[in-house]
């Protein structure tokens, strides 16, 4: 059968797009990359195939844009709001973040699943996840390196980069075995899990208590 087409509204291309995009991204959810056809999506996303094409190129194309949306996403939501507080507590709020829902969940993983297969065909996918990695390694290397710096143990910039590319290694295992067996694992067990390792590899105290208090004082400021 297919999906009930929601009724057509009138809104700005920019919204519209958007729209389309939201659309893509829910069908891969709950129904695979193979159901993602141009006429399931235009049909969640209330418009026409036609219009559709008005916006994308291609098929390829609202794919590409739904990955590179997908993604950036993730990383804002782990990045979250990061002012205040130590260096070694903004570090643990990105770790604990990226080990939460909404971040960590089977929603997610399974848009992650179906995007993979196409990423590994090369192309604009690659390139995209390549540039969206980056940007993700990059900004948790930058946090390791100001709580290495605060511990009065400042890094070189290659042992900086072994260990963003270790933490998020480990970051990324949690987060899949999370989305794909959450009956697994007890309430936050993978968020102290990971605060425990990555503790344990950088000779840094990373915990939930530190995170709690840095959200208390930034409540209380004026």
């Amino acid at each position: 059968m297919s999906p009930e087409r929601k009724p057509f509204r009138r809104i700005g291309p920019d919204l519209r797009r958007e729209a389309m995009i939201a659309a893509m991204l829910a069908v891969i959810a709950e129904d695979g990359i193979a159901a993602a056809t141009t006429r399931a999506v235009a049909a969640r996303a209330g418009v026409t195939p036609g219009l559709i094409g008005h916006y994308f190129d291609s098929k390829d194309a609202l794919i590409g844009a739904a990955y590179a949306h997908y993604m950036s996403d993730l990383t804002r939501a782990t990045c979250g709001q990061e002012d205040g507080g130590s260096a070694s507590a903004r570090l643990a709020s990105f770790v604990a973040r990226g080990l939460r829902p909404p971040v960590a969940s089977t929603r997610a993983v399974t848009q992650w699943a179906g995007f993979l297969t196409l990423v590994q065909q090369g192309g604009h996918m690659q390139d995209t996840h390549a540039a969206t990695y980056a940007e993700f390694r990059d900004h948790l290397q930058g946090l390791i390196a100001t709580a290495l710096a605060e511990a009065g143990r400042p890094a070189t910039p290659d042992a900086l980069r072994r260990h963003a590319i270790a933490c998020n290694a480990l970051i990324d295992g949690l987060w899949l075995e999370g989305g794909l067996l959450p009956e697994a694992f007890g309430a936050d067990e993978l968020a102290q899990i990971g605060l425990a390792s990555i503790s344990a590899m950088l000779g840094l105290e990373l915990t939930s208590e530190m995170i709690h208090d840095a959200e208390e004082r930034k409540e209380d400021m004026p």
